[in-house]
């Protein structure tokens, strides 16, 4: 038996010598969520990490809680994303916690700095210090304080484990993943992360394509009305130039990636789900895989792919911005 039930997605060559291989899984099921492609085991249980944001908002619209506090759709995508703290990011934070009336000083991660450049380099020249709200998570964890808020619960208590928040949280995993086998960690940012089998991680994305496939009619509503808005406003799914706000450019594309190389996306009109994982928690080689199979199953628009060239995944850099090097993915898609 293979201890380690990976196989390899890309390889890097720098120059002719093949420097690095990147092992992982990649697996794709139909709209009854079988498996119709993979590499790696299938089975292999891996953590969602911020792939999962998507799947975690749905309860506060499917609850109206947007509606309640008058926020607008565009504000609503920022609590499935990973911001990467531009000043509309931020703004639209500020926005929340306004109309709200939830704390900054609630949310449970350490104060940080902005991962966009530019915001950064803002922040400095205008004397202001790290803040909770720059943290890539923070929109996910307003979402959350909501929810425990409106299901009765301490909003501090938010991140806890026994929660009322994190128990619908994981109830709407279940219902979009098709399992009850689901594994609990703690995320980088202190709450909660869901692990579950790689077929299951791509048929939480077929079903947030394939929004008819959703059993439960609750979650179906709640996700009816939001994944839209994602494609309305996919800037708030990360930011400027950004791989999921890229991707989510595309009405036929619901995508987002996660920490340590954790990757989801579902094709609304081919009516499928795909999902990823680097062993080695790489995530510079995601658009070569995203393009790979987009290409495979013959659904790679010009414009995405536009999209995707501006990231060059496919060149290997140095620090002098010059070309060393190659990278190759060592799969074929067939179905």
């Amino acid at each position: 038996m293979n201890e380690y039930p990976f196989a390899p997605l890309v390889v890097e060559y720098r120059g002719d010598i093949l420097d690095l291989t990147h092992f992982g899984y990649l697996c794709i099921v139909d709209e009854h969520s079988r498996v119709l492609y993979s590499v790696g085991d299938p089975e292999a249980v891996v953590y969602y990490r911020s792939s999962s944001k998507p799947i975690q908002a749905i309860p506060v619209i499917q609850r109206g809680l947007d509606k309640k506090y008058g926020l607008t759709e565009e504000e609503t995508v920022i609590l499935a994303g990973s911001h990467v703290a531009e000043p509309f990011h931020v703004e639209a934070l500020e926005s929340i916690l306004k109309k709200t009336g939830l704390k900054e000083e609630t949310l449970i991660m350490k104060p940080t700095v902005p991962v966009a450049v530019s915001a950064n380099e803002e922040r400095i020249r205008q004397g202001i210090g790290p803040r909770k709200l720059f943290h890539n998570c923070s929109g996910k964890h307003l979402a959350l304080m909501m929810l425990q808020r409106e299901l009765g619960g301490k909003v501090e208590d938010y991140w806890k484990t026994d929660s009322l928040a994190q128990a619908e949280i994981r109830r709407t995993i279940s219902v979009l993943a098709e399992t009850d086998e689901i594994g609990v960690g703690v995320d980088g940012c202190g709450v909660p992360v869901f692990a579950v089998g790689m077929r299951h991680f791509a048929a939480s994305y077929k079903n947030l394509a394939c929004i008819d496939t959703i059993t439960d009619p609750g979650v179906r509503a709640g996700a009816a009305a939001f994944v839209p808005r994602i494609h309305e406003y996919p800037w708030m799914m990360r930011g400027t130039g950004y791989l999921c706000s890229l991707l989510n450019y595309d009405p036929n594309i619901v995508a987002k990636g996660g920490a340590n190389g954790a990757y989801g996306f579902g094709l609304k009109k081919q009516r499928l789900g795909v999902a990823f994982k680097l062993a080695d928690g790489t995530e510079d080689v995601w658009p070569m895989i995203v393009a790979a199979v987009l290409k495979g199953l013959g659904c790679l628009t010009a414009a995405t792919e536009e999209r995707l060239d501006t990231l060059h995944p496919q060149y290997i850099t140095n620090d002098n911005n010059t070309i060393v090097g190659r990278r190759e993915v060592c799969f074929k898609v067939s179905i």
